[in-house]
């Protein structure tokens, strides 16, 4: 083999072996992340990673002469480089909240659980009856603000003639931030019930959407809260307690996910620091209060893009090239931290289900044709709550019931105001408790 063919195999394997190296200390930059915690911002574990590398590289260059020493640093020169991004903040630190509204005030309440939420208020718009009690919206999330497209649906229903309240559970959207271990499921119940308080009218009308859905039906299941309520609607409810949380079943007809345009805009897991963090968190490998980011630094970091394909899932397969812009940049607000946690504090608790059977609050159930939801979340509450008085399966639309497409608002808001009002409902009672083996069979 010629001189130079030679000296190439050789360069390449050293070359190779320097990349090598480089992914190795890559590897153990991140153990070490999951290991502290991501402890003073990931500095604990570059440190470590330095410091391992250095020493290796001493010991690989122990033998050589003094230029060729520096050799082996070369690779944990570059790991240094490419880590050190992770320790680095890019997004403030300090909480920013989205600006105010143009077209509604933003209130801000001290409840007595000591959580500072941030209010909006739609008094009924329309000239002909109002509805005598107050209506609460509980958004999703769970820990998130309210969207644009979500406070469209609160106007609808003031112009209905309910007197609409809405606010942003603590840490989401223009409410003050609460210390990591203090989101709880448990935690949302008590401040809905001192949110109720506050407003001081009396029992409360409430509708409850996929997150605030789970809040609202653990409130059913605690006498104190469920004391406070007049009527519920259970709209598209994620899991409500541990066993629920851990069934894996159906879900609806097909969504638009993996079949609408991927979402534009800018993405926080673009930039190496909060695609570890995030990354990390969703796989369990960090803790929500993990000391890699703080929790206003993640909150101000996240943007909608990075939810991917979850927003396509809450749209049928039918509107996947329609799909309408729910939120305003400005607007949007995630707290991925703060919503992992509430999610987990949900897996961890015991059953609802004796005390759920015991509520007296009449509810009822709303359930999408095209559920992103597992169907047996929405059916174990109709089977374990005897206060559900009628179920409406709302054909032609995803998880998001309301979604300004078609006439999609409008039969949200008849079958809300019917049964608010005692009504006939606009769509069959179904299904019923007797209904939930054929319909799990027939509604895939």
């Amino acid at each position: 083999m010629p001189t130079s063919a030679i000296r190439l195999v050789r360069l390449t394997g050293r070359l190779l072996l320097a990349l090598a190296a480089v992914v190795a200390l890559v590897v153990v930059f991140l153990a070490l992340i999951a290991l502290t915690d991501g402890a003073g911002s990931g500095l604990a574990a570059w440190l470590a990673t330095l410091g391992t590398g250095s020493v290796l590289a001493l010991w690989r260059g122990r033998r050589r002469t003094w230029p060729a020493r520096l050799v082996p640093f070369l690779p944990v020169v570059v790991a240094a480089a490419l880590t050190a991004a992770v320790c680095v903040p890019t997004a403030p630190t300090a909480r920013r909240h989205p600006p105010a509204l143009a077209f509604v005030s933003t209130q801000h309440w001290n409840l007595a659980t000591g959580s500072r939420v941030a209010v909006y208020h739609y008094p009924p718009a329309s000239p002909g009856p109002r509805h005598p009690v107050p209506f609460v919206y509980l958004h999703g999330g769970p820990i998130r603000g309210i969207s644009v497209q979500d406070h469209t649906f609160l106007q609808l229903l003031a112009r209905q003639g309910h007197d609409v309240y809405a606010y942003e559970q603590a840490g989401g959207g223009r409410s003050d931030l609460l210390p990591m271990d203090q989101y709880t499921i448990s935690r949302a119940v008590r401040d809905l019930a001192a949110f109720v308080d506050r407003l001081d009218k009396g029992k409360v009308d409430i509708l409850g959407f996929s997150g605030g859905a789970v809040v609202l039906t653990r409130a059913l299941a605690d006498p104190g809260a469920a004391a406070r309520l007049h009527r519920a609607i259970i709209a598209e409810p994620g899991p409500m307690d541990g066993p629920t949380a851990h069934i894996a079943g159906h879900k609806g007809r097909a969504s638009a996910q993996g079949l609408a345009p991927d979402p534009t805009g800018p993405r926080s897991t673009h930039v190496p620091r909060y695609a570890v963090a995030f990354g990390l968190m969703r796989l369990g490998l960090l803790t929500p209060d993990t000391g890699l980011i703080g929790q206003a630094e993640g909150d101000n970091a996240f943007t909608a893009a990075d939810l991917g394909s979850d927003t396509a899932s809450a749209y049928c397969a039918r509107d996947a090239h329609r799909m309408p812009s729910e939120d305003t940049a400005q607007n949007f607000s995630f707290s991925p931290a703060a919503s992992l946690r509430v999610q987990q504090t949900v897996k961890d608790s015991p059953s609802i289900a004796p005390l759920l059977r015991q509520s007296r609050t009449p509810a009822m159930l709303m359930i999408a044709e095209c559920s992103s939801q597992v169907r047996q979340w929405a059916t174990a509450t109709l089977a374990d709550d005897p206060a559900v008085q009628r179920t409406q399966y709302m054909p032609g639309v995803g998880h998001h019931l309301w979604n300004g497409l078609d006439d999609n608002n409008d039969r949200a808001a008849a079958v809300i105001t019917a049964f608010l009002q005692d009504k006939p409902a606009p769509l069959p009672n179904y299904p019923t408790r007797d209904e939930i083996p054929a319909f799990m069979r027939d509604h895939k």
